[in-house]
């Protein structure tokens, strides 16, 4: 069975947007995906296609998207990761140091979109601060090596050395995630 994770960006961080667990599940309800469930409250989803007619990642993405967005009445942003490609992104991890012992530090960004690879060499090459940047497997992995909240490396300036909009998990997510996928495909 081919799981996916779907990723949504930019909810439950400040007031403007809130999804809760069960406004995704019921998108996923709605939409048709199978075996859904929630990971943490922070938009992670991990489903299988079910009735939808989803193809991949990328559809599945585009339907929970749809469906959250007529439920809330605000547009919703979501990506989708295969559980290869997750496989994939933990396996080319740059920084295994960072993922054993700091892996709230270590953040996979995923692009909703190509990643600017010349574009993140630039923000590493000029970006004075400590943190540590590689992009490998289609997303950009930064070690936060003194702490994301002190980071200057924002949404914001990631997004535009990126070329397109990401969203940022955590080390331990990623590997809820990967493990939660390959529970799925194990059915």
């Amino acid at each position: 069975m081919a799981s996916f994770a779907v990723l949504l960006r930019a909810v439950n961080v400040g007031p403007s947007l809130r999804v809760t667990s069960a406004d995704l599940l019921g998108a996923a309800e709605t939409a048709g995906l199978g075996s859904a469930r929630t990971l943490l409250n922070s938009g992670n989803l991990v489903a299988t296609p079910g009735t939808s007619g989803a193809a991949g990642p990328a559809d599945a993405a585009r339907l929970v998207q749809d469906r959250l967005s007529e439920r809330l009445g605000q547009d919703v942003s979501a990506v989708g990761l295969s559980g290869a490609q997750l496989d994939r992104i933990a396996l080319a991890n740059p920084f295994p140091a960072a993922a054993r012992d700091h892996p709230s530090q270590l953040q996979v960004h995923v692009p909703f979109g190509e990643l600017d690879e010349a574009g993140i060499a630039r923000l590493d090459l000029g970006h004075p601060g400590r943190e540590m940047l590689a992009t490998g497997a289609g997303v950009l992995y930064v070690h936060y090596v003194d702490g994301i909240a002190r980071s200057k490396l924002t949404p914001k300036v990631v997004d535009k050395a990126a070329g397109a909009p990401t969203t940022a998990r955590n080390w331990n997510t990623i590997t809820k995630l990967r493990t939660a996928c390959a529970a799925l495909d194990s059915r």
